[in-house]
């Protein structure tokens, strides 16, 4: 018999399954500081006060790892240091952690947001991707494709990929962003991507 080293393959359908259940048990080791974990996302969270206890947590998951038969990867684990950008308080900020990339920005379930709390790079990225679809649903039209299934698609791929997890991003949005996002949608209304009917309250 061979010593079986790992269980579930990486990306299948049951791996954030069996990870959220292996998970249960993993928890902050320092009071104040705090795990979230969705699927096989987890992230951990440690405010300002609690900077030192940096080291200690990772160990902490190092060693729930190891008891799991799991091993925490850090190549792939990346810290990022949130600050205020409009306080002009100096921060100090703390040395790096060994073998861990320390980023400017992160995409957190699908959402990008940058170390002073922008979500512009977010709005650029759902921006660039929803003119991709915006020119593929041209094409259905200019395949004969009816106007009542374009604007269903329209709402269904572009609107709902704009506004993905807009109540925990949008009072992050400048003046800017929102004006961007706005002239997108004005777009799709030229191009009568809109129903006359349309009730889902998203045309501004």
């Amino acid at each position: 018999m061979l010593e079986i080293s790992a269980s579930i393959i990486q990306g299948s359908a049951i791996g954030p399954a069996s990870y959220v259940v292996n998970a249960g048990d993993l928890a902050a080791g320092t009071p104040g500081n705090s795990l979230c974990k969705y699927a096989d996302d987890t992230y951990l969270i440690i405010p300002e006060s609690n900077t030192d206890s940096r080291t200690v947590e990772l160990q902490n998951i190092e060693s729930w790892a190891q008891i799991n038969n799991l091993t925490l990867n850090r190549a792939k684990t990346i810290e990022i240091i949130f600050t205020d950008g409009k306080s002009r308080r100096q921060v100090n900020t703390p040395p790096p952690l060994p073998g861990i990339q320390r980023a400017t920005s992160l995409k957190i379930l699908g959402v990008t947001v940058t170390n002073k709390l922008s979500i512009s790079d977010h709005v650029s990225n759902v921006i660039r991707a929803c003119a991709q679809s915006l020119h593929a649903i041209r094409m259905l039209r200019w395949h004969g494709m009816c106007n009542s299934a374009l604007q269903t698609i329209y709402r269904a791929v572009i609107v709902s990929k704009l506004f993905y997890a807009s109540s925990a991003w949008w009072g992050f949005t400048t003046a800017a962003d929102r004006q961007r996002l706005s002239a997108f949608l004005r777009r799709g209304d030229r191009a009568g991507l809109y129903g006359a009917d349309d009730s889902s309250g998203t045309k501004r």
